[in-house]
């Protein structure tokens, strides 16, 4: 494997210096040159050979490295990543290769196989991985998410006392993507060992660089000089030896703790974007010769041989040596086993039996009354007492503010800031470096200011935090804790009212809270944050203080089950199941209706994912009724899964339709007047259930 390690063995060889560009002190030995020619001219012959199996219709995708070998090489050589986190793109194949990922590694992936050790068959090609001890997590498509990731995982060695690197790359393209951005922000904020590295080959598929980039010059280079931390670099990517003193300089910035590095390396792209584009389409003949002319491994070829570094005969045995290599790779590879369709859905959630071997609700709870936002308080506190990985961060959360709803009050002035901190004014930052902390190992317990504003970490969430299990094949999780403060009643208007939990119940991969009262706040919050896996954690803002919600608060061992609901009111007559704020809506209406002589079961399912349907199907065959009662809108609320899944699976116990009442689809306006006519209301929750009742 190509590793700084290599140099160290092969330190008694002859070095040789660097053909002429400006720095003939830097020396590599033959050894380690054979080595970078190596696994360049091997990623050139997998592309090749990818893409004559696609042409015989033995594989279905394929998106090429060739012309991006030589800057690839001289990270691969300079970079660990048994010790520096590897976040790669889909064209750094020559680094992956040099990261631990073999031929037939590829070649598994490019066929599907249950083996692929990226993602046993679960992704394109092409979305590189490699297995521990190597710190190389397995890439998806979204371009751009990655760079927050690295940053997540620089901050995690940071906390840790490592001295690591988190290497990020992408093409140009990608750098108009805002969390490419954020994270050179966050990095260049607080000076994080990352290393963003901008393979620049001018087209992101047909889009040219100069319809991108707003850089002086079209370079991105340019575009990012205001960060103060950041140190730059711009180099020729095709030119291995030039390449590998840029990366050595930027290691060495790094390393010197002064902050993040850049480099932007021009490479060239020798095919079209993938196998699914034709680039003769969108650029001239004159500039693919040009191209050709830069090509990194003849440009390689050249310098070793003017400089009799090489013979070509010692050339050729390398190239025939991988020729073989690759060709057998193929061979197994095509003959290895297809995946069960049997896993086809295992590894959306921990299967290891942690959740369940949880001791839950061990005690009853008996403390002093507490309101809910308080008992979320003393949840984190409680957990980051006993768990030093453990770390809280989201915008305003640090005293002396502690949050704008205060949940979060008097944690950085007990645990530091170290462990408590602001993060930027960007929602993607906090979800993206959250991914990355608990890649790293640690827990972190994020805040989401109000639910609103979630959405631009939504691609983080969706595409990434929830993905990472199951497109790894189990090798990679990402077990954090999302806090956000949702729903209306508190006269909001439309960006301080929204309900998300509909939405996130689309997500696979995700856990869904959302607790009515303060005991079951606690305990929900501590089980979510022992959880192995990413947990949204809605919090109803007009819960905070109500007296209603209140509860006796639990010990600090009192844990609540995910995916188990509570009966809040028994009864005989009808079912509503509901969560959140509209649970005490129920209870009233109920309580209202028992004197007109109507019995009403109320069920708490207090989690949207895991949903227990036992509870509610249990309580629906005892009392043949059933409506869902929720705060967010009617259509396209969680409400109608709830309602589909009684009507399919309780059909013949039922004496009336499953109705629902829910908010009218609009938006939440600011008038009270105005939000009362809008979401469910007292008023609307009884008759809503009267009706039911009396059909």
């Amino acid at each position: 494997m190509a590793k700084t390690a290599i140099l160290e063995k092969n330190s008694n060889s002859k070095k040789t210096a660097l053909p002429n560009n400006g720095s003939s002190s830097i020396n590599i030995d033959k050894a380690t040159l054979e080595t970078a020619y190596r696994y360049m001219y091997l990623a050139r012959q997998i592309d090749t050979k990818a893409m004559n199996l696609l042409r015989q219709g033995k594989s279905f995708f394929h998106i090429a490295g060739a012309g991006h070998e030589a800057i690839q090489a001289a990270l691969g050589l300079l970079l660990d990543s048994k010790v520096d986190w590897i976040f790669p793109y889909y064209r750094d194949l020559t680094l992956t290769l040099m990261s631990g990922m073999t031929a037939k590694d590829f070649f598994l992936s490019c066929f599907g196989k249950a083996d692929d050790p990226a993602t046993g068959g679960r992704q394109l090609p092409c979305h590189f991985g490699v297995k521990r001890p190597n710190l190389v997590p397995t890439q998806s498509s979204p371009t751009g998410t990655q760079f927050l990731q690295a940053v997540g995982t620089a901050l995690a060695s940071r906390r840790k006392g490592i001295n690591n690197i988190s290497y990020a790359s992408s093409g140009e393209g990608t750098t108009s993507q805002g969390e490419f951005h954020e994270a050179v922000n966050w990095a260049s904020r607080e000076k994080l060992p990352v290393l963003f590295v901008i393979q620049n080959n001018k087209y992101a598929i047909s889009v040219h660089v100069s319809q991108q980039s707003g850089g002086e010059g079209h370079k991105i280079s340019e575009m990012m000089k205001g960060f103060a931390n950041l140190k730059r670099f711009i180099v020729d990517g095709t030119d291995f030896f030039k390449s590998y003193q840029t990366v050595k300089e930027a290691i060495e910035y790094i390393k010197s703790g002064s902050g993040p590095a850049l480099i932007e390396a021009d490479t060239v792209r020798l095919h079209s974007h993938s196998s699914s584009d034709d680039h003769k389409k969108y650029r001239s003949e004159n500039e693919l010769k040009d191209d050709q002319k830069n090509d990194p491994i003849f440009k390689f070829g050249h310098d070793v041989l003017v400089e009799n570094i090489f013979t070509e005969d010692e050339l050729e045995e390398i190239r025939k040596v991988v020729d073989e290599a690759i060709n057998s790779a193929v061979d197994e590879a095509a003959v290895a086993a297809n995946p069960d369709p049997e896993t086809a859905e295992k590894f959306m959630y921990d299967e290891s039996g942690h959740r369940e071997s949880l001791d839950y609700e061990k005690t009853t709870p008996a403390g002093k009354p507490i309101v809910m936002v308080d008992a979320i308080n003393h949840a984190l506190s409680e957990e980051m007492e006993i768990n030093n990985d453990i770390y809280v961060f989201g915008e305003d959360i640090a005293d002396g503010k502690g949050g704008v709803f205060t949940a979060t009050k008097g944690l950085s002035s007990k645990y530091g800031n170290d462990r408590v901190f602001n993060s930027p004014l960007a929602e993607a930052s906090i979800a993206g470096v959250a991914t990355g902390m608990a890649l790293a190992g640690l827990k972190p317990v994020v805040e989401i200011q109000f639910g609103d504003y979630i959405w631009p970490a939504f691609m983080q969430y969706k595409n990434e935090t929830a993905t990472f299990r199951y497109r790894s094949n189990n090798e990679w999780a990402t077990p954090f804790v999302t806090r956000v403060a949702v729903g209306g009643y508190i006269h909001g208007g439309l960006y301080h009212s929204q309900n998300i939990e509909s939405i996130f119940a689309h997500v696979p991969g995700l856990f869904i809270a959302y607790p009515s009262n303060a005991a079951d706040a606690k305990g929900l919050l501590k089980t979510a944050i022992r959880l192995n896996d990413p947990v949204i954690f809605c919090e109803h803002k007009g819960l905070y203080r109500q007296s209603f919600a209140m509860a006796p608060e639990p010990a600090s061992d009192f844990l609540v089950p995910f995916g188990v609901a509570k009966t809040v009111r028994e009864g005989k007559d009808l079912t509503v199941i509901t969560w959140g704020a509209t649970v005490w809506e129920a209870v009233f209406a109920a309580k209202r209706l028992e004197d007109e002589g109507f019995s009403v079961e109320v069920i708490d399912i207090r989690t949207i994912t895991p949903l227990d349907r036992d509870a509610i199907y249990n309580s629906v065959r005892k009392t043949g009724k059933a409506i869902v009662i929720h705060e967010d809108t009617l259509t396209g609320g969680f409400g109608g899964e709830i309602a589909a899944l009684i009507s399919s699976d309780c059909f013949e116990h039922l004496d009336g339709p499953v109705k629902r009442y829910a908010a009218k689809d609009a938006h939440i306006p600011y008038s009270p007047i105005l939000e009362d006519r809008i979401l469910p209301s007292r008023e609307g929750v009884y008759k809503a259930i009267k009706e039911l009742a009396q059909y």
